[in-house]
């Protein structure tokens, strides 16, 4: 895990629009950068559309949400569409970006063992230092969650 007080791992990543995001681009502004496992199922619709919820408030607090899966930016376009999406999907098919943030776990479903992402929040300062991180979080509690502490 990531430590609170550190600065927090340089990225570049693209969205579901194609365009290129890098961590610096964010400087002066907070990120609620989010993993999560995969677009348009149940536990990740909850969550994203948590965060549209209370986007406005979070925009007002100068803030930015950053979500991160290895889904192409193709399915990222069709999750953001499907649910209007206000705030930017990355992609990270490689896995480089979730595992810097160590959001890449051994997972088990059915006594099957596998690698996926464990579904995790940092919140970033303005200068790029973590001042908060959220494990094993619950998809219907991490958006407000989130909002308190900003």
């Amino acid at each position: 895990m990531l430590e609170v007080g550190k600065k927090a791992p340089a990225f570049t990543l693209y969205d579901q629009n194609g365009v290129k995001h890098s961590l610096k681009d964010y400087l002066g502004k907070k990120v609620i950068l989010y993993f999560y496992p995969k677009d348009n199922t149940s536990g990740c619709t909850k969550q994203a559309c948590g965060f549209k919820d209370i986007y406005p408030q979070i925009q007002e607090k100068g803030a930015v949400v950053l979500g991160v899966s290895k889904d192409s930016t193709k399915s990222h376009k069709k999750f953001e569409e499907n649910y209007d999406l206000p705030f930017t999907l990355l992609s990270d098919e490689d896995t480089k970006v979730i595992q810097k943030y160590d959001a890449w776990k051994e997972k088990s479903m059915y006594g099957r063992k596998y690698m996926g992402i464990e579904r995790s929040t940092y919140l970033i300062d303005e200068k790029g230092i973590i001042i908060k991180t959220y494990q094993k979080v619950k998809p219907s509690d991490n958006p407000s969650d989130v909002a308190k502490d900003l």
